[in-house]
């Protein structure tokens, strides 16, 4: 480490202002920080020591979601092995099961191992492919603004495959994340500018220009032949008065994540896991956490308090939603978005409020859509400055009277 620190240094005036390669200074910062850490120091007087940067803040968040990363991994691996021992098969066709032929193990969903590994050769595509594409995005803007790069497209890369079914195919994904780094962040300047969750916008993009291949019944298992609808998809064709009929697992199972759907979104136990780690470290804001959670079971309670005869949503038990579709994983890493939230206390309140009981508005009234998680963020994202102007306001008005 020490010779290529000194490597980095001696090559380092080159890459300054007035160097040869003064053009490129953005991406040399960027390997030479992410190598040996930021060379960057305050040399006057008064001085700020602070542990926590922009580049701590991605990196522990991308720690944070370690935890749904690996249930993605593993579910996806036991929806697919599971729906491969229902036909009688022990290796999927393709190039998966030729990869797994080659290591020797069978699709069975009771090996933990061969879980983890078909589900990873279905996530692992779909995030090389986010990170490549996304990424040469931001080099290009980067370059073209002479900005340096940061480490927040690490987070925006690991978010979007963890929101996407693991049968998209690869070349909407590479389409996908380009319309949300390029429309939905870098036409507003960047890092910090972009009014809407890029990730969410990418997975926005897709659903309406591609639904059929982010939606239905046949893109949430990887077996070609047999389709399983997710579990809100079950309750859209449930009899009204039994909303729970078409389940073919618990409300425990549900909670771990052992069901069909997005990859990373299934399990509200990893997603506590890095609520958790998130509330330690000071990054998340609990009031949005809470208060999306109070308003999403608030109106859902309301909801089966009044019940109906035609929609069983209306009459699905109130504790059910927190652990259905993507309602945890909004809760915990998208709602909270540091730079797409509220940043007084009384907006952050207000804004997930009304984050949580928009996303079961659309989920219990619109059964064409019953996921309404990604919306009701995207809602929120552009409300988001409206809740903190009248605190600003009033914050102003009685300053000005304490000052009289």
């Amino acid at each position: 480490m020490k010779l290529l620190n000194t490597l980095l240094q001696k090559a380092a005036p080159h890459f300054a202002k007035g160097g040869h390669f003064e053009r490129w200074h953005p991406a040399f910062e960027a390997i030479d920080s992410f190598i040996m850490g930021s060379r960057h120091t305050t040399g006057s007087a008064p001085h700020v020591r602070d542990a926590m940067d922009l580049k701590r803040i991605m990196i522990l968040v991308v720690v944070a979601l370690i935890p749904c990363v690996f249930m993605a991994m593993w579910n996806t691996g036991y929806q697919a092995n599971q729906a491969l021992q229902a036909l009688g098969l022990t290796i999927p066709a393709g190039w998966r099961g030729a990869i797994m032929a080659a290591i020797g193990l069978h699709c069975t969903p009771d090996s933990f191992l061969a879980n983890v590994i078909h589900g990873s050769l279905f996530f692992l595509p779909v995030y090389l492919v986010t990170l490549l594409a996304g990424g040469l995005w931001e080099v290009i803007f980067n370059l073209a603004r002479g900005h340096e790069m940061s480490e927040a497209f690490l987070v925006t890369s690991l978010l979007f495959p963890l929101i996407l079914p693991p049968t998209i195919p690869l070349w909407q994904v590479a389409l996908g994340i380009s319309f949300g780094v390029i429309f939905a962040k870098e036409v507003y300047g960047g890092v910090g500018r972009n009014f809407m969750n890029p990730a969410l916008a990418a997975r926005a993009f897709l659903f309406f220009a591609y639904p059929g291949n982010i939606s239905g019944d046949t893109v949430w298992v990887g077996v070609d032949g047999l389709s399983s609808a997710t579990a809100l998809a079950k309750v859209a064709v449930a009899p009204a008065d039994n909303p729970l009929a078409t389940f073919n697992f618990s409300w425990a199972d549900a909670f771990v994540g052992t069901v069909p759907g997005s990859m990373g979104e299934t399990s509200v136990v990893a997603c506590l896991l890095g609520a958790t780690l998130l509330l330690i470290w000071g990054i998340a804001s609990w009031r949005i956490m809470l208060s999306m959670l109070l308003g999403g079971l608030g109106l859902a309670l309301l909801f089966q308090f009044v019940g109906s005869s035609s929609n069983a949503f209306m009459n699905l038990p109130f504790y059910w939603h927190p652990v259905l579709g993507g309602f945890a994983f909004g809760l915990v890493f998208m709602a909270t978005d540091p730079v797409t939230a509220p940043h007084t206390n009384i907006g952050k309140w207000c804004y997930g409020f009304f984050i949580g009981v928009l996303s079961i508005l659309i989920r219990v009234i619109n059964p064409a859509y019953p996921e309404g998680v990604m919306l009701a963020i995207l809602l929120g994202n552009v409300f988001a400055p409206l809740f903190d102007y009248p605190v600003i306001q009033a914050n102003i008005r009685q300053r000005r009277l304490r000052h009289e």
